[in-house]
């Protein structure tokens, strides 16, 4: 199976703001102060549209679905925490925390897929859990080395263990599981989302290991990643509060990799670490500040990725 994918989706916003609903523990959202909704949300297309045009200019094949007024869904410009799409032509649908990121799970845009030539054989569908309080938001919660068929989870109230082992099995990954904390007004807090402190490429590894706390855990997705032949990259968490480990792998026209990161994360890299990243593939970075602020969320969130056949 390959790690990474030409075809990403993305999906434009058109009521994009800070959601209320998911702040409670998405400690990375902030509010800006003085701007109206309308100047947000502007903001926030111009962003979006100049990340299309530079991923498009290095042969990236993007499809963009645009998103609706109702229902209110500020947070749709992430859509890789909904659904992710895997080579036998599944895709999976994930229950979601807030309750009004759950109207991002629309047909219409599997439906924009096939129309684009892509095939959807069959739906895996874990959203009832949300009935019971039980969440997994896709590969936000999980990080899928699709290579080594395993799969890297921290787990917060974002990613619930037992749905993470159901999706292992049914999806032929081995599990790796591990807590991530943050540091927050003095607190050790969990990371709501395993990509926010983490990034797999083909062949290296971002990760901010101080996150994990515990030293037997840290060892033990530091060896996972060793033994599959990755170049480990260490990041500060400092780095990670400028969204450095939200990046991602992709390739673009002649097959040549580039690793996507806002111009935040690019900034904050060290030059040895952007050394050690550019051996891998090229940097590709654009300003993503309105969207980082208010959503808390960055490049890899913005990007599903489409691993489907062609039909």
């Amino acid at each position: 199976m390959k790690q990474t994918t030409n075809s990403i989706l993305m999906i434009r916003p058109v009521a994009f703001r800070m959601n209320e609903q998911t702040a409670v523990n998405n400690y990375y959202q902030k509010v800006i102060d003085g701007l109206l909704p309308a100047t947000v949300n502007a903001k926030a297309q111009q962003e979006f549209d100049d990340f299309v045009v530079k991923l498009r200019a290095v042969g990236v094949n993007v499809t963009v679905v645009n998103d609706t007024l109702n229902p209110d869904t500020p947070d749709s410009i992430f859509p890789n925490n909904w659904v992710s799409f895997h080579e036998n032509g599944d895709a999976a649908m994930y229950p979601m925390f807030a309750e009004n990121r759950r109207a991002e799970r629309r047909e219409e845009i599997l439906d924009q897929l096939e129309e684009e030539g892509f095939k959807i054989e069959n739906i895996v569908d874990y959203t009832s859990a949300e009935e019971d309080g039980y969440f997994l938001e896709g590969t936000g919660s999980l990080l899928l080395d699709r290579a080594n068929h395993k799969a890297y989870c921290a787990l917060s109230p974002r990613a619930d263990e037992e749905l993470f082992i159901e999706f292992c099995e049914d999806f032929d990954y081995a599990p790796v599981i591990f807590e991530a904390f943050q540091t927050v007004d003095g607190e050790r807090k969990l990371i709501y989302h395993t990509n926010v402190m983490m990034c797999l490429g083909e062949t290296f590894a971002v990760i901010c290991s101080e996150c994990i706390d515990d030293k037997k855990e840290r060892k033990m997705v530091i060896d996972n990643l060793k033994e599959d032949g990755k170049e480990v990259i260490l990041i500060t968490e400092a780095q990670v509060n400028n969204f450095a480990g939200n990046m991602l792998e992709v390739r673009g026209a002649d097959d040549k990799r580039y690793l996507i990161m806002s111009a935040a994360a690019h900034q904050s890299l060290t030059s040895k670490q952007i050394e050690q990243l550019e051996k891998h593939a090229t940097i590709l970075s654009s300003s993503l500040d309105t969207i980082e602020a208010c959503g808390g969320g960055s490049a890899r969130c913005m990007m599903a990725e489409i691993f489907l056949p062609l039909a």
